[in-house]
């Protein structure tokens, strides 16, 4: 059993399969919830079976699907609303918050410290949460596949370097939780990433760009599953 100060809910919610994950703190059960979206009215109910209390909201980047509940928490929750000030410049709003962060920076939830990483590709300004040993990723890095990168902001060059980076700085064991359930499974080992997820098999980024915009989603549907790698 772990003794790490933190847990950490996901719940399925919504039409687009989002995750939407809710961040305990055991020592002072204070809580974040990570993307509020869709149905609050459930992520509030299981706040209350937890014995927490939201005061902060993590936006892993701004996209409809991700933000459409952050007023209904707020209307419920004194809570702080945190995203990458890279992310609010190309959203255009909250530009004003005393809670943008750069990529590294620290959020204490009581015991429990929170890293914001930027990861762009999806959009501008998309971020990661690593805590412990465990990665919320938003739509940067799905299980076996990876965010779309011709919507609004998407460059997948840059999203290139972002998967590479990933793989190269984080360690194996890492937990990646996805901003959505579009796979045979809800999460995975970076590993396992490496192992299975065709956008992390790349060595030349034309190539991956060429998947990327041309080929997966003609290929692949979802559920994903793996897709060994090719010597």
């Amino acid at each position: 059993m772990s003794d790490r100060p933190y847990k950490i809910e996901s719940m399925e919610l919504g039409p687009m399969e989002n995750f939407i994950y809710l961040i305990q703190d055991l020592k002072t059960n204070r809580a974040a919830v990570v993307d509020p979206a869709w149905d609050v009215p459930t992520v509030l109910a299981k706040a209350k079976e937890m014995g927490v209390t939201i005061t902060d909201i993590l936006l892993t980047h701004s996209h409809h699907d991700h933000i459409n509940g952050i007023e209904q928490v707020l209307a419920k929750y004194d809570a702080q609303l945190h995203l990458s000030k890279a992310e609010a410049e190309f959203w255009g709003k909250h530009l004003d918050l005393p809670t943008l962060h750069h990529g590294g920076d620290i959020i204490r939830l009581g015991d429990t410290e929170i890293q914001m990483l930027h990861t762009p590709g999806h959009t501008p300004g998309s971020a990661c949460y690593h805590l412990g040993d465990d990665l919320i990723t938003g739509d940067t890095m799905f299980v076996y596949g990876c965010g779309r990168c011709d919507l609004s902001g998407g460059d997948p060059e840059v999203m290139y370097d972002t998967l590479q980076k990933m793989g190269h700085d984080l360690p194996g064991n890492t937990l990646i939780l996805p901003g959505h359930n579009y796979s045979v499974i809800p999460s995975t080992t970076l590993s396992e990433q490496q192992e299975g997820n065709p956008f992390m098999h790349f060595h030349q980024k034309a190539d991956f760009v060429e998947y990327r915009m041309h080929i997966h989603d003609k290929t692949r549907d979802a559920p994903y599953g793996p897709v060994p790698d090719h010597p």
